[in-house]
């Protein structure tokens, strides 16, 4: 039982380190990564879609994004959807492919961007608690309902607590990590 419960906690934390580190790949740096257009939301024939589904997205250059559509009519479609995006870029295009020319960052920039990585780390922290609570309430539920011991309830308290901090330290790593990316110049 507790096992069980320890082995979920563990997916559901290292599920919070995964999205936190597709939302910090997201976040624009001084270089080109095919990342940060790969979720812009592109509004194809009446539906929602990820700009990924619909194009090759590379980056050629440090400072290039290149977007080949998978549909040229589409061209239009997705210079939409980039402009609509927060990305604050604007597309060339040629008929064929668009360009996403990647401005350097100003110091403002890269400290407001820094703090938006830490509010991330904050929030992927945030939901790692929530899960040890979830987790640790139904511990407690088992003891109570004599599943399992005194004796068992606190070892799977003291081995949540462990894996709860080892997810905490993965998370700050993967932010500190960023952080170091958005300063670099």
């Amino acid at each position: 039982m507790i096992k069980d419960a320890l082995s979920e906690a563990n997916s559901r934390m290292s599920g919070a380190v995964r999205a936190l580190e597709d939302d910090l790949g997201a976040i624009r740096t001084g270089r080109a990564s095919p990342a940060l257009a790969e979720k812009i939301m592109v509004d194809y024939y009446g539906t929602p879609t990820p700009l990924i589904q619909l194009a090759t997205i590379s980056a050629p250059e440090p400072r290039l994004l290149t977007i080949r559509p998978f549909d040229p009519a589409s061209i239009k479609d997705i210079e939409r959807g980039i402009l609509s995006s927060d990305l604050g870029l604007t597309p060339n295009n040629d008929g064929k492919i668009i360009r996403l020319s990647i401005p350097a960052l100003t110091e403002d920039r890269r400290h407001e961007l820094v703090k938006l990585v830490k509010a991330r780390m904050e929030e992927a922290r945030v939901s790692v608690r929530n899960v040890r609570r979830d987790v640790h309430n139904d511990m407690r539920e088992f003891e109570g309902e004599k599943l399992v011991s005194e004796d068992e309830l606190h070892r799977g308290e003291e081995d949540l607590q462990k894996v709860t901090d080892e997810i905490i330290e993965q998370i700050n790593a993967v932010g500190e990590r960023k952080e170091r990316e958005v300063l670099e110049v």
